[in-house]
């Protein structure tokens, strides 16, 4: 996969040669590489933002510099160019699966007071981390790039622990405890302790629906429940409710 980012601030990507995005590049499994739109400035300053017409707080991205910058990059015809805009739909588990499979993401940060609305005619998606507003694009650009990047293929070495992992399958991930036994009165659940894999199975299933019941129950409403697992969350709805 190959991954460009369209950003005024490249040196705020660092940690993005670290931990497992550094390892998938160096294996190969994606080049990832920032442009500073800067460099198509068309004045001496070096500016890249103007005053909106028809007046208004703040600054606004000019189109030029950026939509120069991605005519130099030469995005692959499918790729996925990406606005990082509060406007844009929530990201989520479900949008890191679906770009994991993708050849090239572009992703365009944003500054200032936004973007003009010219810019939006290059992009194929417009999503927002969330329902808060943050100084630039760059922190949630890497935040998405790293949760698309660990679901691709041989990125994580364990594939299960995908699998397994929160917000997955819609449910969050079943409580974990390791050594040691007991610790200041608080001991691990007998049944992981059992050997018997069917029983610990259940335990974790169950434990990952009360959980999500207790601190997501808006996750379930997606979660594709077997009839046995829609007969705990019913109980678990009666213990909790008792």
């Amino acid at each position: 996969m190959k991954i460009d980012v369209l950003t005024l601030f490249p040196d705020m990507f660092g940690p993005m040669n670290q931990s497992l995005m550094g390892s998938a590049q160096e294996k190969g499994i994606i080049e990832f590489q920032t442009h500073d739109f800067r460099q198509f400035a068309v004045n001496k300053h070096g500016h890249v933002d103007d005053y909106p017409y028809g007046g208004g707080a703040g600054m606004l991205l000019q189109v030029q510099p950026i939509v120069q910058t991605l005519e130099s990059i030469q995005p692959a015809e499918d790729a996925r160019i990406i606005l990082m805009d509060p406007t844009g739909v929530p990201f989520s588990q479900e949008i890191a699966q679906e770009w994991s499979s993708a050849s090239q993401l572009v992703f365009i940060c944003g500054h200032y007071e936004g973007f003009d609305e010219r810019v939006r005619s290059y992009v194929t998606d417009e999503v927002s981390l969330g329902d808060y507003v943050l100084t630039n694009g760059e922190l949630p650009t890497m935040v998405m790039v790293d949760a698309t990047v660990r679901l691709i293929p041989e990125v994580v070495g364990n594939a299960d622990s995908i699998v397994n992992e929160s917000h997955q399958n819609n449910l969050l991930e079943q409580p974990q405890y390791t050594r040691p036994r007991e610790f200041r009165g608080q001991e691990v659940p007998e049944v992981l302790l059992s050997g018997h894999h069917e029983n610990i199975e259940i335990w974790k299933r169950r434990e990952a629906i009360r959980r999500t019941w207790e601190r997501r129950p808006d996750l379930l409403e997606k979660a594709d429940l077997a009839p046995e697992e829609l007969q705990w969350l019913e109980s678990i709805k009666k213990e909790t409710s008792e």
